[in-house]
């Protein structure tokens, strides 16, 4: 539901209403708590209710006329679909990118064990170049990357912070090479600017993986949807928050609403155990947290 031009007591008194309910979901004061989780009711305004196309409905919501528009980089700008897993973004950013018309390209990782780790020899023998494939990590590129001219993308490392090339810095693809990927900044101090995004090494930080080892990929994810941790630090006009599943983690659900500038601006679609359309979802909040800082 958009506000009423013309009306701006309404404004206010819609701003003031979704501003409390933020404030309450951060706290953790909306819905009833059991042991730091608590179902909350999302209001009817805020909702995407079609059951049978729910994702397309969310989409034309963040990116209305999506192929009109694909090739303006200030469309992309403010926009996002945000959900809770690596899983769930993968499956949007796929659905998203199977409606530009231009060729696909795939690039592929070259991967090896560090050789400066004490148990190389061990390892080396233990991880194959085709194991190391298909480890995937938080801020790591995947082994096999799909491209478009066209496709919105976002750095996982820093290339050169004096030129806005940052880790989280969202870009438009503008041609595929071999070695080079052309975009232009989307966000931060230089929107506008085109740059040459190399391929790069990156060493595996995530202690989640049983071994050390680099990657040589082009430092980028595509970003239509991203992770609810990732947009952190954004500031959005249109927001879709998708959960097919609730968010798993302290203040994720507060993260993922503060993102967006306004009530307007903001969709949710909610899928059930039983894949149904929901308007209720898990909010994490340890208040523990609160005490200790306090």
């Amino acid at each position: 539901m958009r506000l009423q031009t013309g009306s701006p007591d309404k404004n206010l008194n819609d701003m003031r209403e979704f501003y409390e309910w933020l404030l309450k979901i951060g706290n953790g004061d909306d819905g009833e708590d059991f042991d730091g989780e608590a179902t909350i009711e999302v209001p009817d305004e805020m909702l995407i209710k079609d059951q049978e196309n729910g994702l397309a409905k969310l989409v034309e919501f963040v990116y209305p006329n999506f192929l009109e528009n694909s090739t303006d980089p200030n469309f992309f700008q403010e926009r996002a679909i945000l959900s809770p897993t690596l899983i769930d973004v993968a499956m949007i950013n796929e659905y998203l990118m199977s409606f530009i018309l231009e060729d696909e390209r795939t690039y592929l990782s070259s991967n090896t064990i560090c050789k400066e780790d004490a148990n190389f020899q061990n390892e080396e023998d233990t991880y194959s170049p085709d194991i190391l494939n298909t480890f995937t990590t938080s801020g790591l590129p995947n082994h096999k990357l799909n491209f478009k001219v066209g496709v919105l993308v976002m750095l996982l490392w820093n290339i050169d912070q004096s030129n806005g090339l940052c880790n989280g810095t969202r870009l438009l693809i503008k041609k595929l090479g071999n070695h080079i990927i052309e975009a232009k900044i989307l966000s931060g101090n230089n929107i506008g600017q085109t740059v040459l995004i190399p391929r790069m090494t990156m060493t595996t930080s995530s202690h989640t993986l049983p071994v050390k080892f680099k990657r040589r990929q082009f430092p980028m994810v595509r970003c239509f949807a991203v992770t609810i941790n990732k947009s952190q630090g954004q500031t959005l006009s249109h927001v879709g928050i998708h959960l097919p599943r609730p968010v798993f983690s302290h203040g994720n659900l507060y993260v993922a609403l503060s993102r967006v500038k306004s009530k307007q601006g903001l969709k949710f679609l909610i899928i059930d155990d039983a894949g149904q359309i929901s308007n209720k979802t898990t909010n994490m909040v340890f208040k523990e947290v609160f005490h200790r800082l306090s």
